[in-house]
């Protein structure tokens, strides 16, 4: 009889059982079927020899059962930041009731100055914004067909380093062939045989001319032997391009490869689930100078979408015409019909293209298995497969999608005695077999992780497949793991993040997982990886901004403490900037692109590249939070001068506080306490006003980490409506009479707007400074110490 025991080793091809044992393995031997797996064919007799938690099955249930769930590298880092915050927050606030009722402040103000103090601190925008940013890029990771379970490990994927992946795509062997085509408005029954095809196709020459050459060159099938029988020859490709490459070969008068070498590839887009169609562009060998029609492009795909994109259609008599809704009507009336008949419709169409030059150069975005391992490898992720299947093939398929580049060797080695494992052949590559496996330590393992950039794991238990993924942790790995059957849910679990393929996958590999690939496309996660990358970028942006924007409500109290300087900014102020002005702008930098060399640089490093770094807390709180608070505090003495009282009267240690000492004449000759205070409310709304001016410019320069601010552009439109909005709110409060003499401000002059503006075209003009050096010298001193 025959087994499919692809749930537990990944083989997907029926396994014949006898009496032999064949192997002292288990999941080797052929006399063996185990619990949960179907007898495809055949019948017999056997014995039971393992029930419950003995059996496979069983104990891979015990591994998963066993594994203790570890805290999210982001979770890690909140966690890290807001006990740092915490902590800073309650020292600065003791230290300043301390120092408040040291100079004889009476205990009411001295509290009313510390819960200033704590306030101005914590960023209290920073919950809500993460949180949405958390969502936003778990909504756009779900429209790219990847489904996020929890919402922190949204980023984990973008911390990766490692991705151990049990299965990067198979060699679909089904047979097909084609029964139909449809041209010229008819469904034509096609003989594949030349000479009966060219007597049925007569009728519709000029389409059939079209179509054969879509079909011929729009395909990355390829024979691999050279059978007479074109119908038994080996395909390199899958069901549907098999039967349409030997279709062509049967009727055509010259060799399919022979007719592409004349239309010579130059770019493709490969077949997605997403879009549902595939492109390639060629060159044309009838080219016409003056037409400039150098390129064609041949596309194929579900019929629904390539009538979508198509305008013409070719005529009988061969002529292009725009399509009619007749054309249309027919069209899906044909496919409908043969799909009615349990066939499978492509629709073929191609163009020419009139705009480019001879030697222009197409950049497509190549979304295939090869192109997503070299997409991971360009941004520092090796990409190690560890499969159920035999060494030989896993070495093909790894040879295949390129996870294999250069030269490699199967035997280790390493663990022989007299071998130095620190010496290592000129070979990048290894395959290492599970029986192998099995007889190496932990330190061999290691020095294979390590050591080699490309590696298979072949014929691996999952047992095993936990073991590889516990080693490269151990050696400080943030691991990615992708899978879909039961044997991979140990080591799904174990991951730092677990990818489960969510039409092939099995029920328990998703529980297992993390994150569900609704394609079950290798390539989508690249995407994922982007993604997290932007959005871990993204929450630091986010975090300087408002960390910026809080210090700013810190500097008054310490003026007024160690200078005795009136205080330019009240406790509901406070609360203003940190939950009115501050949170949409914060929020909106979770919608910000990702900057354009985001998937060139390495992996964050788990200890080094934390969230918050040194060089984010001095940005925020002695560069930018700096200039944003002076810009205020210029605005608060442009209104006291205003008034005649200038600066140094203010710096005179506690003189405000005094009223016999302000002998001024104000308003019309009269002067009192309430007076004074009006004076002292206007001065704090400019201070106000000028941060949330300079606010304007940190969160636009708070875009990027690296890039230029003129390059990245202002594209992003939720950021700039955010800008508006502060600017609305915060003159709802300052200008509105009832709202403004309920929060103790007042309408200051115009004017103060403007004494804002230099300081925001500093913190412009830092910036663009700090990221020049960022790019240029990344490896500097300064650099290091810049780079937040």
């Amino acid at each position: 009889m025959k087994v499919d025991n692809s749930s537990l080793t990944g083989e997907s091809d029926p396994l014949a059982r006898s009496p032999d044992i064949g192997h002292t393995n288990p999941l080797e031997a052929r006399n063996l079927a185990f619990y949960s797996t179907n007898c495809v064919d055949g019948s017999g007799y056997g014995v039971v020899v393992a029930t419950g938690d003995n059996t496979v099955m069983g104990k891979i249930a015990k591994l998963v059962t066993g594994i203790k769930v570890e805290k999210t590298p982001i979770g890690i880092e909140i966690s890290r930041f807001t006990t740092i915050i915490t902590c800073f927050a309650c020292f600065d606030g003791f230290l300043f009731l301390i120092i408040c009722l040291a100079i004889g402040l009476t205990g009411t103000t001295s509290v009313l100055y510390t819960i200033g103090i704590i306030v101005g601190n914590i960023p209290e925008g920073l919950l809500p914004a993460l949180t949405v940013a958390l969502t936003l890029t778990a909504k756009r990771m779900a429209s790219k067909n990847c489904l996020v379970k929890y919402l922190e490990a949204v980023e984990t994927l973008g911390s990766t380093s490692v991705i151990c992946s049990d299965k990067t795509g198979t060699l679909t062997q089904n047979r097909m062939t084609v029964e139909h085509c449809y041209l010229s408005d008819q469904i034509i029954r096609i003989a594949h045989n030349r000479q009966e095809c060219q007597q049925l196709m007569a009728p519709v020459a000029h389409c059939w001319d079209l179509y054969s050459r879509c079909a011929r060159l729009c395909s990355r099938s390829e024979f691999v032997d050279d059978d007479p029988d074109i119908m038994k020859r080996k395909v390199s490709g899958d069901a549907s391009e098999t039967a349409i490459l030997r279709f062509m070969e049967s009727v055509s008068d010259r060799p399919v490869r022979d007719y592409r070498e004349v239309y010579a590839k130059v770019a493709e887009k490969p077949f997605s689930s997403t879009y549902k169609y595939q492109y390639s562009i060629h060159r044309n060998p009838d080219a016409d100078p003056k037409m400039n029609n150098h390129f064609i492009l041949a596309m194929k795909g579900a019929p629904e979408r390539i009538i979508k994109l198509c305008s013409h259609v070719v005529a009988p008599d061969g002529q292009t015409i725009p399509i009619s809704a007749s054309h249309v009507i027919n069209f899906e009336e044909a496919y409908r019909e043969l799909g009615s008949m349990g066939e499978r419709v492509l629709a073929f169409c191609d163009t020419e293209f009139t705009q480019f030059m001879p030697d222009h150069i197409f950049d497509l975005d190549d979304d295939n298995i090869p192109g997503a391992v070299a997409k991971c490898r360009t941004a520092g992720i090796k990409v190690i497969m560890v499969t159920g299947d035999h060494p030989i093939t896993a070495q093909a398929i790894a040879k295949d999608v390129g996870i294999f580049t250069e030269s490699h060797r199967r035997s280790t080695r390493i663990s022989k005695p007299g071998i130095d494992r620190h010496r290592r052949p000129n070979s990048t590559s290894i395959v290492v077999p599970g029986d192998e496996l099995a007889q190496l330590t932990d330190a061999d393992l290691c020095s294979i992780l390590s050591d080699f950039r490309e590696i298979v794991f072949a014929r691996t238990s999952p047992q095993q497949k936990l073991r590889i993924v516990e080693n490269c942790q151990s050696l400080g790995q943030i691991v990615a793991v992708t899978g879909d059957g039961v044997n991979d849910s140990p080591a799904l679990k174990k991951a730092n993040i677990g990818v489960a393929m969510g039409i092939a996958g099995s029920d328990v590999s998703k529980q297992a997982a993390d994150m569900i690939l609704l394609d079950d496309n290798f390539a989508s996660i690249v995407t994922a990886v982007e993604e997290g990358r932007r959005i871990f970028d993204n929450m630091k942006k986010t975090i300087g901004y408002i960390c910026a924007g809080s210090v700013t409500t810190l500097y008054p109290f310490m003026f007024l403490v160690i200078l005795g300087l009136p205080q330019a900014i009240g406790i509901i102020t406070v609360l203003l900037i940190a939950l009115g002005t501050d949170l949409m702008p914060a929020i909106s930098l979770a919608y910000e692109k990702a900057e354009n060399d985001i998937m060139s640089q390495k992996p964050r490093h788990p200890t080094r590249d934390r969230l918050v770094t040194r060089a984010l807390i001095l940005r925020s709180y002695f560069q930018i939070g700096v200039i944003m608070a002076a810009a205020g505090f210029c605005g608060y003495f442009y209104v006291f001068w205003g008034y005649g009282i200038d600066p140094w009267t203010l710096l005179a240690k506690w003189t405000w506080q005094n009223d016999n000492l302000f002998v001024y004449v104000f308003y019309n000759g009269q002067w009192n306490k309430t007076n004074k205070m009006e004076i002292l409310y206007e001065a704090q709304t400019a201070y106000f006003i000028c941060v949330v001016v300079c606010q304007w410019m940190d969160v636009i320069v708070s875009k990027t980490r690296r890039v230029s601010i003129f390059r990245q552009g202002l594209g992003n439109w939720v950021l700039n409506f955010s800008i508006l909005f502060e600017t609305c709110v915060c003159a709802f409060f300052c200008y509105i009479p009832p709202i403004a003499n309920a929060l103790h401000l007042r309408a200051p002059k115009p004017m103060v707007w403007a004494c804002a503006v230099p300081f925001a075209l500093y913190i412009l003009a830092y910036e663009e400074l700090r990221k020049f050096i960022i790019r240029n010298y990344p490896d500097s001193f300064l650099a290091h110490e810049l780079l937040i």
